[in-house]
């Protein structure tokens, strides 16, 4: 019984590298080519990709206000919700305010059915799925039924004003110069605000867009911090800094 017991775990070994079972910890390094997956979830502590990655990482933990400037993919937005996450969870903040533009992108989706937030879901959408990949399903749902954690479109800023809590803006280049300018004003004590977007990406009609001016005249400012990243950034696909060389 033993003997045959022992071959069948020499039988399984030899079949692992066909079976779709695989090392945990695999020597080489993860590559998007692969097919592997790569779940950060559960990873404390993010590290950065690049350099500029460190100094947006850097920027956030010491300016109240920072401006993330870059191509898609550069990880812009997850590290600005991964540093929210992580301020909430240590509680230097007691509160989440997420808010992006709800502009279609190039397709009018017409009449959408359900309540407000139904109709809002699917503009807020890439927010909720940076969250759970740092919170999972069921802490996601615990902080927005507590409060702890706010989606909001943009036009549901005016008027606030945003004591102890983490902002992050996405999406920033389909708002206009006003708009950002109403969102910067929101800011309030014991605050941090991030402002996340590409200014060559908009989906506004040419020169309404106000991110890449905004930038311009923060960067005047020494307390805020303008962090552009570039296609050397980008941490998806490796074909997606090829496309955007020739896009």
């Amino acid at each position: 019984m033993a003997k045959r017991s022992a071959r069948h775990k020499t039988r399984d070994y030899q079949d692992s590298e066909s079976a779709t079972v695989h090392p945990l910890f695999p020597s080489a390094g993860w590559t998007p080519v692969d097919g592997g997956a790569r779940d950060r979830k559960y990873v404390k502590n993010i590290r950065a990709m690049s350099p500029l990655q460190q100094r947006l990482i850097d920027a956030i933990e010491e300016r109240s206000v920072v401006v993330a400037l870059g191509p898609a993919g550069t990880g812009k937005t997850y590290l600005a919700i991964a540093k929210a996450v992580e301020a909430l969870e240590q509680s230097r903040v007691a509160r989440i305010v997420l808010t992006r533009p709800a502009v279609e992108a190039g397709e009018s989706l017409g009449f959408l059915p359900g309540d407000l937030q139904e109709k809002l879901a699917p503009y807020l959408r890439p927010l909720y799925d940076a969250l759970t990949e740092r919170l999972g399903n069921k802490r996601l749902k615990a902080l927005l039924a507590e409060g702890a954690i706010e989606v909001a479109p943009v036009a549901y800023m005016r008027g606030r004003t945003l004591n102890n809590c983490f902002v992050v803006i996405d999406e920033a280049q389909n708002c206009t110069y006003g708009q950002l300018k109403m969102l910067l004003t929101r800011l309030g004590w014991r605050s941090t605000m991030v402002l996340t977007g590409d200014p060559d990406q908009t989906d506004l009609l040419p020169g309404l867009s106000g991110l890449g001016d905004i930038a311009k005249r923060l960067e005047q400012v020494p307390e805020i911090s303008v962090v552009r990243l570039g296609d050397s950034d980008i941490v998806r696909h490796p074909l997606v800094g090829s496309m955007l060389t020739v896009l």
